[in-house]
């Protein structure tokens, strides 16, 4: 099933190498590419973000939250008929990042093998090729892309910095924590706002603090191929979403209780 996935992902991002010579720029367009497939899904998700801050700021909403505040399991049951109610899916807003965990793995696979440096990992390159016919011509691919080799985990050596120096002195790992950033500007973006009397469903609030996290690792651990496809990805997401007029910067800000909420 896996290779279903990969192999096409392989002859996309090689076809478009063919045309521009530039891998980095291949991944960067074959991201483009995967995040309009499926723009769809997040277009959905995005009107569930808007559906559930409407329904949050809805006087039958608060009037809930006061009358079970202190009835936890009544107030989830309550909250669930609501969501029913006006048909609001309280994950939704966690579906581009579900559906992103799904094409991480597919994605992985078709980055390394598409660097290929063996001879046996050349041959194996060749056959997967099925849908480029010089495909001979264009292989081994040429990794390098501004300061990083795509098939090695990104670092900018930086003079300054001590060899010895713990982590920063094997290179300052630039794009990992764009992608982090990015991460997180994404996720939080696209979540509901709440307030300090609201709750914010479980998953998603994890979401917004696990997925960059996440995101940051894998970036830092493997292949820069790898870790610029997730920075381009975030950033086609954040247009995506300020496109849909759906870019609210105040998500990022913690909503602080007013002064007479501290008294109560």
């Amino acid at each position: 099933m896996l290779e279903l996935i990969t192999v096409p992902f392989i002859n996309i991002m090689v076809f478009i190498y063919s045309l521009i010579g530039n891998f980095g720029l291949a991944i960067i367009l074959f991201t483009l590419i995967v995040r309009l497939s499926t723009y769809p899904f997040t277009a959905k998700s995005l009107k569930s973000a808007q559906a559930m801050q409407e329904m949050q700021g809805s006087d039958k909403y608060q009037k809930m939250q006061k009358k079970y505040k202190n009835d936890k399991e009544k107030l989830s049951q309550e909250q669930m008929k609501l969501y029913q109610e006006m048909g609001i899916n309280p994950l939704g807003s966690c579906l581009p990042s579900i559906l992103q965990m799904l094409i991480i793995i597919p994605v992985f696979y078709a980055v390394s093998r598409a660097l290929a440096a063996t001879p046996l990992e050349l041959m194996q390159l060749h056959s997967d090729l099925v849908w480029i016919p010089n495909a001979s011509e264009l292989i081994p691919l040429n990794s390098q892309f501004l300061w990083m080799d795509l098939g090695q985990p990104e670092r900018l050596a930086v003079s300054f910095i001590p060899s010895s120096f713990p982590i920063i002195g094997q290179g300052i790992p630039i794009l990992a924590i764009l992608v982090m950033i990015t991460s997180y500007l994404q996720t939080k973006l696209m979540s509901p706002v709440s307030s300090s009397n609201q709750q914010t469903p479980g998953m998603g609030q994890a979401m917004n603090i696990y997925m960059p996290l996440l995101m940051g690792w894998i970036s830092y651990s493997y292949s820069a191929g790898l870790a610029l496809y997730f920075f381009a990805g975030n950033l086609v997401s954040i247009i995506q979403s300020a496109a849909m007029g759906s870019l609210d910067w105040r998500k990022l800000i913690p909503k602080m209780g007013s002064p007479t909420d501290s008294h109560t």
